[in-house]
């Protein structure tokens, strides 16, 4: 495969395709050539190259290594677009789930979280920030909101071993059986970029979830995952006649 001259997409993004079928022959953290091959290769400029590789950077399928290369990155996560714990989710996927406390305390509900979680404001919550890891690597940053009320003493249980989810239900008899959540692109801050291992203003997904047990709203989580980590992936259903 080469770049065609007559082709209208531009000549960076024709590259993007041939590498990505490249590199679906090569393995991860294998080292791709350098932009002077790349360039020798199919006939381009440097610069032209060097645009392709930061795109491919920058959507999270490759990485550099400052004076060795760049490399194939880790494939991304699909989001899951079901009720279902970060642990759950990752033990399914083949990862080791992992947490880190960040906040733990109980405070009055804000208008906002009071309005979603169907409470009062000024209601007690439970607010519980913890970044979680997927074999050690940092994934996410999630905030929890829990009405104090329907777990007492929730704060003797320790998170970073134990999946929420299963606390949940194994002490408290809640089990969520329904949710709703809205994803959106977003912008990391630099408290999140910390944690994260991310350059300030790097893109990220935000995901604020409502979570029900009985038609009962029991958390309200904001998590916010790293978008070079991640990627939605949805089946769409067949058109029927007339649509």
């Amino acid at each position: 495969m080469s770049i065609d001259p007559g082709n209208p997409l531009p000549k960076y993004v024709q590259l993007r395709d041939l590498l990505l079928d490249r590199m679906a022959s090569l393995g991860v953290d294998d080292m791709i050539p350098s932009e002077r091959e790349l360039s020798s290769a199919y006939g381009l400029s440097r610069m032209t190259v060097r645009q392709t590789i930061d795109l491919l950077v920058s959507e999270g399928r490759l990485y550099r290594v400052p004076g060795k290369g760049t490399f194939v990155a880790r494939p991304k996560i699909e989001m899951s677009l079901v009720l279902a714990s970060f642990s759950e989710d990752m033990r399914t996927r083949g990862y080791e789930p992992g947490a880190r406390e960040l906040i733990r305390r109980i405070i009055p509900a804000s208008g906002h979280t009071a309005r979603m979680l169907d409470i009062e404001p000024g209601t007690l919550v439970h607010h519980i920030e913890r970044m979680r890891t997927a074999d050690d690597e940092p994934m996410a940053v999630e905030r929890s909101n829990i009405p104090a009320a329907m777990v007492p003493r929730l704060e003797d249980f320790d998170l970073s071993e134990r999946s929420l989810y299963e606390v949940l239900e194994n002490e408290y008899d809640i089990l969520l059986d329904s949710g709703e959540q809205t994803i959106e692109a977003g912008i990391c801050d630099s408290a999140d970029s910390r944690l994260l291992g991310l350059p300030a203003g790097s893109p990220v997904l935000v995901m604020q979830r409502r979570s029900f047990a009985k038609g009962r709203c029991v958390e309200l989580a904001l998590s916010t995952y790293r978008a070079d980590r991640y990627q939605l992936h949805s089946r769409l259903d067949p058109r029927r006649h007339g649509d």
